[in-house]
């Protein structure tokens, strides 16, 4: 099933840049029927037609977006619906017959975190769901005080990092051996620094730059955002246990308004209008705690997959071939615990 604005994506067409640097795309989802997403239906026929864009993708990360729950069972099983639908794209990708990608080699899935001791049940259920390539936890804290702010898909609760009932089910994670991803929104970046360091021991990986926002009170007012972000971001990035995804900028909700142009971005125009954002990160962070990721079929609103991986790699053009290396594949394999093609799982 092609997107609703396939014809508008379609408009802009890019070779793809640098075809031989090998990617591993830390973050992406699958779905089937939501009419409300830009592309309703996002399954492997869906993802293989965007990675068949000329860019050597050789891995990928699936991360939770509460897709294929079970309908009937005990929470903790219902929520492992989505590990094991997951997982079934998976062992059809090693098969080998739609290609060479590791598609969905980790996976990263949800429980309820603010349930106290209580998670651990689905976490187990989780695990073994898929104990080859489950990785970590996503549970959305995304929350802001405007309610011109879109409410993020689980509706969060403010202050739930904070809570001593979502750090009673956080501190389950490291004895599993589980990573955290942690989605927030920049005024939440404070109270983010303050969970991870109440948990030094627990790999937390930052998604979307952690959140800043455009859009409602945010709007018109990008250079006071990204100010805020960054003096908030510069405390976080003295975490050691703290890594950080770079991508997933382009939603409605940062304000860029690309999906609102009578054509979508080239690949240098996305470059020069987040370029900020991403060097003040690997500036902060170092190459070896950052990675690329294309947040798709989300991000797709706003430009193709091929356009966005260009930009990336204009981005850091000038970098070396190990700094790049580590950008685009070895932190996130790393950190995610990916193996090459081939080689026995852990």
């Amino acid at each position: 099933m092609q997107a609703k604005n396939a014809d508008w994506l379609d408009l802009v067409q890019e070779q793809a840049l640098e075809p031989e640097l090998p990617i591993c795309d830390p973050h992406h989802h699958f779905w089937d029927r939501r009419d409300v997403m830009v592309q309703p239906r996002y399954l492997l026929d869906e993802i293989l037609t965007d990675l068949g864009g000329g860019h050597r993708v050789v891995s990928t990360v699936y991360v939770e977006c509460g897709a294929m729950y079970r309908r009937e069972g005990t929470p903790p099983t219902r929520v492992a619906g989505e590990t094991e639908f997951v997982n079934g794209l998976a062992a059809m990708a090693a098969s080998g017959l739609y290609g060479e990608t590791q598609i969905a080699a980790a996976i990263v899935g949800t429980a309820p975190l603010d349930e106290g001791d209580g998670a651990a049940a689905t976490l187990d259920a989780q695990i073994a769901a898929s104990p080859a390539r489950f990785r970590g936890i996503r549970h959305v804290v995304a929350w802001d005080e405007s309610p011109e702010t879109p409410v993020a898909r689980a509706a969060p609760p403010p202050g739930l990092m904070a809570s001593d009932a979502f750090r009673a089910g956080f501190r389950h994670l490291a004895p599993r051996g589980l990573t955290f991803d942690l989605w927030c929104y920049h005024p939440q970046l404070s109270e983010a620094v303050d969970l991870v360091r109440a948990f030094p021991d627990q790999t937390v990986i930052l998604d979307h730059f952690g959140g800043p926002l455009g859009v409602g009170p945010y709007a018109d007012r990008a250079d006071e955002v990204f100010d805020d972000w960054r003096e908030r971001m510069v405390e976080l990035a003295q975490c050691p246990n703290v890594v950080a995804k770079l991508g997933g900028i382009n939603m409605e909700v940062n304000g860029f308004g690309w999906h609102s142009r009578s054509r979508p971005p080239y690949s240098w125009e996305l470059m020069e209008a987040t370029r900020r954002y991403y060097e003040t990160m690997i500036e902060l962070f170092g190459v070896d705690r950052c990675m690329f990721e294309s947040n798709f079929p989300v991000d797709k609103v706003s430009c193709s997959y091929t356009v966005l991986w260009n930009s990336f790699k204009r981005l850091v053009a000038h970098y070396s071939e190990d700094e790049k290396r580590a950008l685009f594949h070895d932190t996130a394999t790393r950190i995610y615990r990916i193996q090459p093609s081939g080689t026995p799982s852990d």
